[in-house]
């Protein structure tokens, strides 16, 4: 059993893969629920304002963006940046070219053997040979 202190509240409870105990994630959960009620009654908001209004800090407002549980109108004025390449966005980490590069250089890795890694064979009667001790 892993137990550890919740990063908000400090209390101990039995780790599950969250960093906040069950308490303080029901909480994060209705200050989300706050958050994104408020940016679809005010799509154009801007994230300070959001800030203000829902009183949710910038930094936690950002990791839901970045997480791509929240996106934002392009009105909103509200821009990340590309983690790889810098070009705006409105979610996530990656713009959807950088998301497409990654993607192919994945399936390229498993799709492409690399030649050298399996032994080769010249004939069918190469085999390997003992010698008598």
């Amino acid at each position: 059993m892993d137990v550890r202190n919740c990063k908000m509240c400090g209390a101990i409870f039995n780790f599950d893969g969250s960093p906040l105990c069950p308490k303080c994630r029901r909480k994060m959960e209705e200050k989300f629920s706050v958050v994104k009620e408020y940016i679809l009654k005010n799509p154009s908001s801007s994230i300070s304002v959001i800030s203000e209004e829902t009183e949710v800090p910038i930094q936690q407002l950002k990791r839901w963006i970045r997480e791509e549980r929240l996106s934002f109108s392009k009105e909103s004025g509200v821009v990340i940046q590309c983690e790889k390449c810098g070009a705006p966005i409105l979610t996530g980490r990656f713009c959807k070219e950088c998301k497409r590069t990654m993607t192919r250089s994945f399936e390229n890795l498993y799709s492409s053997p690399k030649g050298g890694n399996e032994p080769k064979r010249t004939s069918e009667n190469a085999r390997m040979r003992f010698f008598d001790k």
